[in-house]
């Protein structure tokens, strides 16, 4: 299935400057990256790659094999039988475990700390990360992730670190949650939380931190539409060449 992408903004933006443009986001679990990323990459009219989905359905394929996604030698074993694939249509993105649709599934709470787990294998993120250039190669993206300006996309012409403080964070994973019908527990969640960015900042293969060129972020006082404006609006300014 092609990727669909409207292309209004992007076009423009083409036309006027001959290039296309990469845009990597970065950040903690429940900063808002997915939501805002893909509502930014909406309105400019580029392809939004949401890069954990792809660690989520790793971590999704383990637990469904019964292996324990601490153990890095047991999620080894299965990855060359795992194939991830992203596609796009008119909803937004999709992600498919060897040729089933499970973006429902990989939202599921106890793959959040499988997605981490396995996040930390370096054998694991090699294997996503050639997909992830790949994607990002022929038209103008925005990437979400952990390590996507350090690592994946370090010739991003937009980087930005996006956090919130972590009550923040699990107050926003809670209402999505609790909007899902799933029911949560706060104090359970901001756990979570700061289990995960101990996961993410300490692991020693491509860690999550800023990157030294990014622009810093932190969305805790704004509301979602304030912050997709600040990233179009980062995104035009860098684009015409202005300093942000």
């Amino acid at each position: 299935m092609p990727l669909c992408l409207s292309v209004r903004m992007s076009d423009i933006f083409n036309e006027r400057f001959g290039k296309l443009m990469k845009i990597a986001i970065d950040g903690p679990a429940g900063a808002g990256k997915s939501t805002i990323s893909k509502g930014a990459a909406k309105r400019l009219g580029f392809v939004y790659i949401d890069t954990g989905a792809m660690y989520r359905a790793i971590g999704l394929a383990a637990v469904r094999r019964g292996i324990d996604t601490a153990d890095a030698e047991g999620v080894k074993s299965i990855l060359d039988d795992v194939d991830v694939a992203i596609r796009h249509n008119e909803n937004g993105q999709l992600i498919f475990l060897n040729g089933e649709d499970v973006s429902t599934d990989i939202r599921l709470p106890e793959i959040s700390v499988a997605a981490s787990n396995v996040a930390v294998i370096p054998e694991v993120r090699l294997k996503l990360v050639e997909l992830q250039r790949k994607l990002a190669a022929d038209t103008d993206v925005i990437m979400d992730g952990r390590d996507i300006g350090t690592y994946v996309l370090p010739d991003a012409e937009l980087k930005i670190y996006l956090t919130a403080s972590v009550e923040e964070r699990a107050n926003r994973r809670c209402r999505e949650l609790k909007e899902k019908g799933v029911e949560t527990d706060f104090d359970a969640v901001k756990a979570d939380i700061e289990y995960r960015d101990k996961n993410d900042s300490g692991r020693e293969f491509a860690p999550l931190k800023p990157a030294d060129d990014s622009v810093y972020m932190d969305n805790t006082d704004m509301t979602l539409e304030e912050s997709i404006d600040k990233v179009c609006e980062l995104a035009q300014s860098r684009r015409v060449g202005n300093k942000v």
